[in-house]
């Protein structure tokens, strides 16, 4: 990283693409330290803290996949079809120890332990039943419909890696396997704050040049939604170089993400990147060819990870998504990397410059003929913007060599979900 006390303020700092912005954030981020040890009804959307090994194999015994019958096939000799006895009959939670009778076949429902002696199960539609005896003509394999003992995860197996999101059906694995408690990682601490006397918050009496404050509501809400995450919210701070550096450094102090909005930009009413450099921040990101959302900042403040967005509500939107986020999820420990983009075509004709690589807020009533969605674009591309993005059903992006989209051309589009 480099720092900012050896350049003027950084405010003229290379030009990054978009994926070398997010590798450098990503890179910037360090996954918070420690573990807490939780209920497994406490945990979901969590992240594992180290790799889960569990004591119960999963199944714990060799059940029936089917209702039907549970038979040996040595007693299938010769060309079917084969009329057996029925001996037994077994239902799930059935806690004896039974041995199936040569010759005979059980009764048995889905779950339910399979006799010692049997090596398949036949489903109930294959056989005609009379009485107590069964028929059937067709030669089952070995070991049809028959769950294996820890053939889904084996005792003493890891059955989660570290890094993971607890998700519903993750979190009932580890059920299945007997697990309790788990541990986790502590969830990362974010403090968020905006920038500029022109802020108002919602529900006040707007003075002359003011604006009311969407990107605190835009990020609560969103950082909200994440599980792994601890959020506090710092207000406004006045728009003065002192105020500034003042909280942020309290802010680092106590956090291990800090998030500004506005006031990053080369303006003289921008005092973040000033309040940055006399912390002596380091820096990895100053500019990014992005649209909207060129000025952002990120890299470190102290032991903190520091964004700084742009003021303008949807730069400020696609610059959280785009770069902040990603080094968010591997600050929570997270290993994986959700890709959420599917193939789409434009149904809409726009002329822009190159350079950036640009996220426009699109809705698709229809799909062409490979099933993907074709694009309506909306608004007019403005990052201070923010109805074409409340309305849209996805972002699509238009990469930066691009001077001209026209219809029928292949784009790329993430969904956004409630």
């Amino acid at each position: 990283m480099s720092s900012l006390a050896a350049c003027s303020t950084g405010k003229s700092g290379p030009t990054l693409s978009v994926d070398a912005a997010r590798l450098r954030a990503i890179a910037a981020a360090c996954p918070v330290a420690g573990q807490d040890v939780l209920p497994i009804d406490q945990a979901v959307g969590r992240v594992t803290a180290i790799p889960i090994t569990v004591a119960h194999a999963l199944p714990p015994f060799d059940n029936s996949a089917m209702d039907g019958y549970a038979l040996r096939l040595s007693d299938l000799t010769g060309d079917g079809p084969w009329h057996l006895p029925v001996s037994a009959r077994i239902a799930a939670g059935d806690a004896r120890a039974l041995s199936l009778a040569p010759g005979t076949v059980a009764r048995i429902f889905t779950g339910a332990p399979v006799p010692f002696g049997a090596d398949a199960v036949v489903m109930q539609e294959q056989v005609t039943r009379t009485s107590d005896r069964i028929s059937l003509t067709e030669r089952p394999r070995p070991g049809l419909n028959i769950r294996r003992l820890g053939e889904d995860v084996a005792q003493g197996a890891q059955a989660l890696a570290a890094g993971l999101a607890l998700t519903p059906p993750r979190l009932a694995l580890l059920a299945g396997c007997g697990v309790a408690s788990l541990a986790v990682r502590p969830r990362v601490r974010v403090a968020i704050l905006s920038t500029g006397d022109e802020l108002s918050e919602p529900g006040s009496t707007l003075g002359p040049g003011q604006i009311y404050n969407s990107n605190r509501v835009f990020l609560r809400a969103t950082l909200s939604r994440f599980p792994w995450v601890h959020l506090t919210d710092l207000g406004i701070v006045p728009d003065d170089a002192a105020s500034i550096r003042t909280a942020i450094r309290h802010a680092a102090q106590s956090h291990d993400v800090v998030i500004s909005s506005g006031g990053v930009s080369a303006g003289e009413e921008d005092h973040i990147l000033d309040a940055l450099r006399l912390e002596a921040a380091e820096l990895d990101v100053l500019k990014v060819a992005i649209r909207p959302g060129k000025p952002l900042t990120v890299g470190r403040l102290g032991r903190a990870l520091y964004f700084g967005l742009p003021g303008n509500p949807y730069a400020a939107a696609i610059t959280f998504s785009q770069i902040a986020k990603p080094a968010l999820r591997r600050a929570a420990g997270l290993m994986e990397e959700p890709d959420t983009w599917l193939p789409a075509v434009a149904g809409f004709t726009y002329a822009r410059a190159t350079g950036r690589r640009e996220y426009v807020p699109v809705r698709w009533d229809c799909r062409d003929t490979f099933g993907r969605p074709v694009l309506t674009r909306l608004g007019q591309g403005a990052s201070a913007s923010m109805s074409p993005s409340a309305m849209a059903m996805g972002i699509a992006v238009i990469p930066a060599e691009i001077d001209m989209v026209k219809p029928g051309q292949s784009l790329t589009v993430e969904p956004l979900c409630e």
